[in-house]
């Protein structure tokens, strides 16, 4: 089988525009999350979100602020919806890091795309059906479908560079981003393609987004005056997820591929483990049978032993009983070795990115294995009964890596867990 590499990365995050700043405020153990302001919350329950930090179209460009008019004209970005707009520019940023820009037929064709997302447009979905109620069929866009499909991300992306290899997009919740780099990267070992720019998006900080997970009781509502403490993993008093926004995307490469031209390696994807809980359409197993087999095949599937993971970047979302199904499946899995591992859920900073937020946290993984670095668990004051593992909490701890994993897990029971490793 053929060797997969990460030689380039890229994200939208809320707590910046760009991969190395989002992580250089993430391991300073800063916040992304902030009140919401860009629509109406007055009637809705929670009141916060981590949202992408904009560049106010009257001030000077800042560093780490995201400017639409950078990828886009403004005419363009009227034919999108947001969640399109975070891929383009994850992706933009992944492939430029890559270095990998071909320009033969051969060389376009053995280059994909895989980019997903758990909702896609719904802010557009949402926006068109009430144009369609108060102003009828003649005022829907005719770029609304096109907008809101979920498979535009990639089809986008491919277009905007040229891809001419797989064009695929994942669907699977909350495990998206991690799906589509495990997909991405068996590809390349089934040698469907050289090259795939992977990852997720999501863009469903909207009135209809907010209220649905309120609705279903999702969302962190205790803490909409002071933010920034709301998103709480592993901690006594955390009452539910933040809802987030954003993209991240990796580019995936063959190894001898890779190495022939030269290309910086940041890591190589050495598991993939999948898994269904057969259970519920929200709620996961309580024994965490469904977490604990996506880890155990990913680790089947890397070689590794139990003892070689160093660090795990937990699914981790802060709703009570999630966050304490999650350590129970480490520590059926893991045994004594759980206690040697640091494990961090950096929602904490920035909120759940739904379908993007496997592919921002295995990027997270893959900088905290090359800088050495794990990034910490904010707010966790008081954990839970139960939650005496190594969570990092507050600050960053210097820890020596050489394998690291990414859990992450989506409604309908849908689990996926990734393995980084260190290239010599």
């Amino acid at each position: 089988m053929r060797r997969v590499v990460v030689t380039g990365v890229g994200a939208v995050t809320p707590l910046a525009n760009g991969a190395k700043l989002t992580w250089e405020k993430l391991i300073a153990s800063q916040s992304g999350i902030s009140s919401i302001d860009a629509f109406d919350v007055s009637d809705l329950s929670a009141k916060i979100a981590g949202s992408v930090p904009l560049q106010p179209s009257d001030t000077p460009s800042q560093p780490g602020l995201f400017n639409a008019s950078d990828y886009l004209e403004p005419k363009e970005q009227r034919k999108i919806d947001r969640f399109i707009l975070y891929a383009i520019a994850a992706a933009d940023e992944a492939v430029k890091d890559s270095g990998w820009q071909p320009t033969d037929s051969e060389s376009r064709e053995r280059t994909g795309v895989t980019i997903g997302s758990g909702i896609g447009g719904l802010p557009w979905i949402y926006d068109t059906s009430v144009t369609l109620l108060q102003q009828g069929a003649r005022r829907v866009s005719p770029f609304f479908i096109p907008a809101s499909l979920i498979n535009l991300a990639s089809g986008q992306v491919s277009i905007r560079h040229g891809f001419q290899g797989p064009n695929h997009a994942v669907v699977t919740a909350c495990a998206t981003g991690a799906h589509s780099i495990g997909d991405a990267a068996r590809m390349i070992m089934l040698d469907d393609a050289d090259v795939m720019v992977a990852g997720g998006a999501e863009a469903a900080v909207c009135r209809a987004g907010m209220a649905g997970f309120a609705a279903s009781r999702a969302l962190s509502t205790a803490f909409n005056d002071n933010p920034t403490k709301a998103s709480r993993p592993w901690d006594k008093n955390r009452d539910g997820f933040v809802m987030g926004e954003g993209s991240g995307v990796v580019v995936l490469e063959e190894y001898e591929h890779a190495k022939k031209r030269g290309a910086k390696i940041y890591a190589e994807v050495l598991g993939y483990g999948m898994s269904g809980d057969a259970h519920h359409i929200t709620s996961p197993a309580e024994d965490g049978g469904g977490a604990f087999r996506a880890m155990r095949a990913a680790l089947k599937n890397s070689g590794l032993s139990l003892e070689d993971i160093g660090y795990i970047n937990a699914h981790g979302t802060s709703t009570p009983p999630g966050d304490l199904i999650e350590v129970k499946a480490m520590k059926r899995l893991f045994g004594d070795h759980s206690y040697k591992l640091a494990v961090s859920s950096t929602k904490s900073a920035i909120g759940h990115l739904l379908g993007a937020a496997g592919a921002v946290e295995s990027i997270f993984s893959i900088f905290a294995m090359q800088h050495g670095i794990v990034p910490p668990t904010l707010n966790l004051d008081e954990p839970s009964e139960g939650c005496d593992l190594n969570f990092v909490p507050h600050k960053a701890q210097e820890m020596k890596l050489n394998y690291v994993m990414s859990n992450s897990f989506g409604f309908g029971g849908t689990n996926a867990s990734l393995i980084f490793g260190r290239v010599p």
